[in-house]
């Protein structure tokens, strides 16, 4: 790569609520966002979530690992085949297993394998070099957030709320010059989100979400159970912070009793207190609250946001933005960064102690 010469890349996400790989393409010299490009999905079957499902929390090594890691590597494959012209592939892998306080993050997916099978280059193993730097990680969209909020024309400080299966915000300041500058970014996952909430689904209905909010919509949050979730030392915590899957998997436990409505609805009031929470550790009122991942087609969810927010909420669309495909846009636009040697992630994002530019390139 030459200077800032803009490259389609392509990138990957299959992220914790384990519905599928999304891929996108983004024209970008990783410094701004030159045009959006193709998008595509591809779901998990119900034997792949179940295969994926066993290994959540295992480290490299463990039973079940290597079958998840083919799951992964095949289906990044197939739908990255449909794409043409690529010049990159930015592969997230599949989240197992997240130990920030242990130093350690676990992504299925050999990026390797895949550069041979595709016959491009792909950057991979995202988050390493930032956790041994002193860094949760996580999340790494942030810089992508800066970008985005630039190519808006955004001028005053705005947020970007993914809703998937872990929570996370990122405040921007779009008047700073880039993404590394102390108080362009702050970023940290918020608590839980979806994960709890699609897990119940599937043990007591077989279904993989709560479409619409339609079963929550039915039900009434147990008051109890909410307060003793938002009272989790947890949400008291100073960002940068990140958070693994299960972290707050005593939330299903705790609505077992419920009936199947009260406890969706319980579940989704819960992600809401902690989008709450989360806002209040905000150093900045946001002029509002752009909102990405599958939580923003939920209704319920994005009311009792609302009612927590000083500030405008509204789907990422609202702003030009695609709310499906934004995370595999990041790590499109990640791997040109990581290319061009430039941070992925600051002090600001992850925790790390200097801006650092993670990521391993595998050649085919």
């Amino acid at each position: 790569m030459i200077g800032g010469q803009a490259l389609r890349a392509l990138g990957t996400m299959s992220g914790t609520s384990l519905d599928g790989v999304d891929a996108a393409e983004v024209v970008t010299d990783g410094e701004t966002i030159a045009a959006f490009g193709a998008t595509a999905y591809r779901p998990y079957s119900e034997a792949e979530r179940e295969v994926l499902r066993g290994a959540l929390g295992r480290w490299p090594g463990a039973a079940g690992v290597a079958g998840a890691a083919a799951v992964v590597e095949a289906a990044h494959a197939e739908l990255l085949r449909r794409f043409g012209g690529a010049d990159v592939v930015g592969f997230h892998g599949q989240t197992l297993a997240h130990d920030p306080a242990a130093g350690r993050t676990h992504q299925t997916g050999d990026g390797a394998r895949l550069a041979r099978a595709l016959g491009l280059p792909v950057v991979w193993d995202f988050r390493s070099a930032d956790m041994a730097q002193g860094g949760q990680g996580a999340p790494l969209a942030p810089f992508f957030h800066f970008a985005c909020a630039r190519r808006i024309g955004a001028a005053r400080p705005l947020a970007v709320l993914n809703l998937g299966g872990v929570g996370n915000i990122t405040l921007v300041d779009p008047a700073r010059d880039r993404p590394e500058e102390p108080g362009a970014l702050l970023a940290f996952d918020t608590g839980p989100a979806n994960a709890p909430l699609n897990d119940l689904m599937q043990a007591r209905r077989g279904l993989a979400l709560d479409a619409g909010g339609a079963l929550a919509a039915e039900g009434r949050a147990d008051a109890a159970i909410l307060a003793r979730f938002a009272a989790h030392p947890w949400f008291d915590l100073p960002p940068p912070k990140s958070l693994d899957r299960d972290a707050f998997a005593f939330l299903v436990a705790a609505v077992a009793d419920l009936s199947d409505a009260d406890a969706a609805a319980t579940l989704t009031e819960a992600a809401a207190v902690a989008v709450g929470r989360g806002l209040a550790l905000c150093p900045v009122r946001p002029e509002r609250i752009l909102v990405t991942g599958g939580g923003r087609l939920n209704p319920v969810l994005m009311a009792g946001i609302a009612r927590r927010a000083d500030c405008p909420v509204a789907p990422v669309e609202e702003a030009g933005l695609d709310g499906d495909m934004l995370e595999a846009q990041a790590f499109a636009f990640l791997a040109v960064r990581v290319l061009r040697g430039l941070p992925t992630s600051a002090p600001g994002t992850t925790g790390c102690r200097a801006p650092v530019s993670g990521g391993r390139i595998s050649r085919p």
